[in-house]
């Protein structure tokens, strides 16, 4: 084939600098993009033109510059050929970002929107790189108003309501009456019993020597475990080694994984499975013949199919969630099995589900124009009024993307700032609400006053001598308030996940919920960062990750802050059994926006939640 190649160039009047390099990386192209060296040729004539390019000579240095050009040729080719799949890319984030229409649509089912609230929609202008983080949220918009100067403060933009009161028209009526400057004192209906689940994670760790083989183990364990679990599940049988060449049908669990950099399309797709199965080989996955997939790299999971080559696994069947009872009982004996299984039964049969009461919050806590923290304080007086059993505050607290930070402009310290406002702040409100109030706050990798690393230790309050109502959680960290359990991680996952995510949508007309299917992979990967590589600008730990980050059963409350729309979603947790109670199968997953937005205010989630998706009242409220 090089010498096809060659002569095709010649023929049409190009000479090669580096010939045998030239030819050799051409013969790859061919090979992965299934070209003719007629086609190739011709998509080097189209290139040579564009890039207005001198001499008639091919040289080694425009490979890298033609590879792009053939990728951007097979996106086009594919999107007309497969009018169903699409691979997402940060301009889609973006989108996503601005989205207000489409996705508002989508945010809370069975909400109807009138005309009045699509106009009071916040629209902000695209999220843009700062410092080569992706995270960065600081955006202006022509039409924010500056924070001070806001009309409405609180609105209801949506509300699920489905506990059988009649308060709910009275507690939409409290959203506007909050401008009077009396705030009356209602204490907590009771107090609220917190659980922190520890994970080994302690303010001070020892980070950033995780070494190359700390990072293979995590994808080994990860791999290992959802093989065994999948196994586990009698559905599946024992995983073979997909690039063993087979005509018979054969069963493979692995990582999605990207040829190269850049995103996922169809024609760069490797599974790598594990190295009890195929010593840690990738395989070349293929999947055409699946209606509809949704894949990331990093995302572990079960394929179906056959490899009549040794070169190319042609999937029939694609498993990308396993129960996760089964997922956490997966190695243990069969008699303790049983005998823990029982004991959850007893407890969710014995249990009568209360009323917990929370808001929910995550920073940015100020505007851009100044660091007075005023989006907080009328948080925490609408809290007051209010008067819910537990607050959530999750980070950034101190903003490393604020410009008076980034600048340096500011005289404090970011520990004085810390402690000065945003603890001085809570601790007011705590001591007005009386002792059963509670807060918990979580930080975040973008707080300049605490270690920039994922997984994040929780704030060390001990010695800043702050009240005892105060719960510091790991971040991403799991707690249970009243037996409803609470996971929360304040990377922009979401985000992340969008711009990564290849799929294709089945053509019968059902709905797309985009937004349910990105939080739907933390649960079925049973991860709050399934992404690999991860994004750029996020301080991976894998000395850390592999306990810390790893979700063992189905939280009834996940809490993801992002840049993408607000939205209160309630997923069905995939891979259940039949024998499961209804509550079982549900997860409720928030992202509450962000509280400030630019010099505007932005969004906060009040939740009354009873047990059960089924039985909760949630609101999301403009600031």
């Amino acid at each position: 084939m090089e010498e096809e190649i060659k002569a095709e160039f010649l023929k049409s009047g190009f000479t090669l600098d580096e010939e045998q390099e030239i030819l050799k990386k051409c013969h790859t192209f061919c090979q992965d993009y299934r070209l003719e060296p007629s086609d190739l040729v011709s998509s080097w004539e189209i290139y040579y033109l564009n890039r207005q390019l001198d001499e008639s000579v091919v040289k080694d240095a425009e490979m890298d510059g033609f590879l792009g050009h053939l990728q951007n040729e097979q996106l086009g080719a594919s999107a007309k050929k497969d009018p169903g799949l699409h691979m997402y890319s940060f301009k889609d984030v973006v989108m996503v970002l601005d989205a207000e229409d489409e996705d508002t649509k989508d945010v809370i089912l069975g909400t109807p929107i009138d005309k009045y609230e699509k106009l009071q929609l916040d629209i902000y202008d695209s999220a843009r790189k700062t410092n080569g983080n992706i995270y960065s949220s600081e955006r202006k918009s022509k039409l924010v108003t500056p924070f001070g100067k806001r009309s409405n403060k609180f609105v209801v933009k949506f509300n699920i309501d489905n506990l059988p009161t009649i308060e709910t028209a009275n507690g939409i009526e409290e959203h506007y009456d909050l401008e009077d400057g009396i705030i009356k004192r209602v204490q907590p209906l009771k107090s609220s019993s917190l659980v922190v689940h520890q994970s080994g994670l302690e303010p001070g760790c020892r980070f950033m020597y995780d070494r190359i083989e700390d990072r293979f183990n995590a994808i080994e364990n990860r791999i290992r475990k959802h093989a065994a679990a999948l196994v586990a599940s009698s559905l599946y049988e024992e995983p073979m080694d997909p690039s063993v060449a087979s005509q018979r049908s054969m069963f493979a669990v692995g990582m999605i994984c990207c040829d190269g950099e850049g995103h996922l399309n169809d024609k760069s797709i490797l599974l790598q499975s594990s190295v009890e199965h195929s010593r840690g080989q990738r395989v070349r996955l293929e999947l055409n013949k699946l209606s509809h997939f949704s894949v990331f790299p990093g995302q572990i999971v079960g394929i179906k199919g056959h490899n009549p080559s040794g070169h190319c696994l042609i999937a029939s069947e694609l498993v990308d969630s396993v129960p996760l009872s089964i997922a956490a009982d997966a190695d243990l004996p069969p008699t303790k099995k049983q005998a823990l299984d029982e004991e959850i039964q007893a407890t969710h049969l014995s249990s009568t589900p209360t009323e917990t009461t929370m808001i929910i919050a995550a920073g940015p806590f100020t505007t851009t124009d100044n660091l007075l923290f005023e989006p907080l304080s009328e948080l925490l007086a609408y809290a007051t009024r209010n008067s819910p059993q537990l607050l959530i505050l999750l980070g950034p607290f101190i903003d490393s993307e604020h410009p008076q930070i980034k600048k340096g402009t500011v005289d404090l310290s970011f520990d004085d700032i810390f402690q000065s406002e945003v603890l001085r702040m809570v601790q007011d409100y705590l001591e007005y609400m009386g002792p059963n109030a509670q807060l918990v706050m979580v930080p975040s990798i973008r707080d300049a006053n605490h270690d920039f690393v994922f997984p994040q230790p929780a704030f060390d309050l001990d010695s800043l001598n702050v009240r005892l109502q105060i719960t510091s959680l790991n971040n991403p960290g799991i707690f249970e308030a009243d037996q409803v359990m609470i996971g929360c991680c304040t990377v922009d996952i979401l985000k992340h996940l969008s711009g990564e995510e290849m799929s294709r949508h089945s053509m019968d007309g059902q709905p797309n919920d985009r937004l349910s299917r990105l939080a739907s992979h933390i649960l079925s990967q049973q991860s709050f960062y399934p992404l690999y590589p991860p994004a750029e600008g996020v301080p991976m730990d894998f000395s850390l990750a592999s306990e810390v980050l790893h979700i063992s059963s189905v939280p009834h409350l996940l809490i993801l802050p992002s840049d993408i729309k607000y939205f209160v979603k309630v997923l069905p947790v995939g891979g259940t059994t039949e024998g499961e109670e209804e509550q079982m199968k549900r997860c409720v997953c928030i992202n509450p926006g962000r509280l400030a937005k630019g010099e505007g205010g932005g969004t906060f989630v009040e939740l009354k939640y009873q047990g059960s998706s089924d039985k909760m009242n949630a609101s999301i409220i403009s600031i």
